[in-house]
């Protein structure tokens, strides 16, 4: 399930759920609506799949610094 691997990876690396939702998926609820049963379409958790996978610190930091 997509829900369970966005827990580990938010245990991992320390992310609150609302930037996760914010930097993954543009929806800062994203994760509190898949813990209250919300299935994601194939092609967002590919997405957000791959968003994980590729996912570094610094990387995302020095995208979003102005």
């Amino acid at each position: 399930m997509l829900i369970r691997q966005i827990e580990r990876f938010l245990r991992e690396t320390g992310m609150p759920w609302t930037k996760f939702g914010r930097l993954a998926a543009h929806d800062p609820r994203f994760v509190e609506d898949l813990r209250n049963g919300r299935v994601p379409r194939p092609t967002t958790r590919a997405r957000i799949e791959v968003w994980m996978a590729n996912y570094t610190p610094d990387a995302m930091e020095a995208s979003h610094a102005h």
